[in-house]
């Protein structure tokens, strides 16, 4: 049986178990692609007595088979390279596939819990975890899912992904879609729990696009200290008034002293003159 691997790792591999398995943008396909370069209904592929024919459903983008553009009824094979626009897919057969002799033993799920306790499995590749007897982890455990989730390793990194079960997948207690696994992490679904075992991988943080970054602007001069205004010292409103009625007071004392000083001198002019008389009637 084969299954269907994406070049990208966009997601899981999806075993091709339907006689008749569609791929294109519309929702009724079995396979949902959103690529702009995908047609709503692209291709198909049909099983027909253990043998896999793909057909191109007339599109104008075209669908390739190891880079040779196809038409109808193509027969497909382990190992073949199926183009959908920029889109790569490849045809596997997991019977006949075998990991490479140089790769050594490096991830291994062992179960510390649940049916097959003690039992130790090795990572290759892909393998799915489930009731179905198709899953290379397969267990009867009645709260499992027929697919429940994937392990996969990518760069040498060990994932896992929930295929949309029904009791979830819990790392570590945590329930989760999808995560990166370390050595001692724990993964429970249903009833069975694996110890994940394997080498320490340093995982790069992904940047965040939307983070602030915080940048040394210039140096600039320090502002000068505005100088402070001297405020006006307050008047006084009573001791103007007061000022004020002062100077009005005493304008007419200044204005009658005029007066009676031209009195006082024409008195003294009198009196003079009148000495003066005196005088002169004396001397006669």
């Amino acid at each position: 049986m084969l299954r269907i691997h994406f070049a990208d790792n966009r997601q899981a591999p999806i075993w091709l178990v339907d006689e008749r398995f569609t791929i294109g943008q519309d929702s009724r396909n079995n396979l949902v692609l959103t690529d702009s370069e995908i047609s709503p209904f692209h291709a198909e592929i049909r099983q027909d007595h253990g043998l896999y024919y793909l057909t191109d459903c007339g599109t104008q983008a075209g669908t390739y088979v190891n880079n040779e553009r196809i038409g109808v009824r193509y027969q497909l094979r382990p190992d073949d390279k199926v183009r959908l626009g920029s889109l790569e897919l490849l045809l596997v057969d997991p019977a006949k596939s075998k990991p490479k002799a140089e790769a050594p033993a490096r991830w291994f799920l062992q179960v510390i819990k649940g049916e097959h306790q003690g039992h130790k499995y090795h990572v290759t590749g892909s393998m799915t975890f489930g009731r179905s007897v198709k899953c290379e982890l397969c267990f009867s455990d009645v709260e499992l899912s027929r697919r429940h989730c994937e392990f996969f390793l990518k760069d040498d990194v060990l994932e896992i992904k929930d295929l949309a079960s029904a009791n979830g997948v819990f790392v570590n207690h945590q329930k989760l879609s999808t995560a990166v696994l370390q050595p001692g992490d724990q993964v429970r679904m249903g009833s069975v729990t694996l110890l994940v075992i394997g080498p320490k991988v340093e995982v790069p943080q992904a940047e965040d696009e939307d983070a602030t970054l915080f940048m040394r602007a210039i140096d600039l001069p320090k502002p000068a200290k505005p100088k402070p205004v001297s405020q006006p010292a307050t008047v006084n409103p009573l001791r103007v008034a007061a000022a004020n009625a002062a100077q009005k007071s005493s304008a007419p004392v200044a204005q009658a002293k005029k007066p009676l000083s031209k009195v006082l001198l024409g008195l003294l002019a009198l009196v003079v003159a009148m000495a003066v008389g005196l005088a002169g009637k004396a001397m006669l």
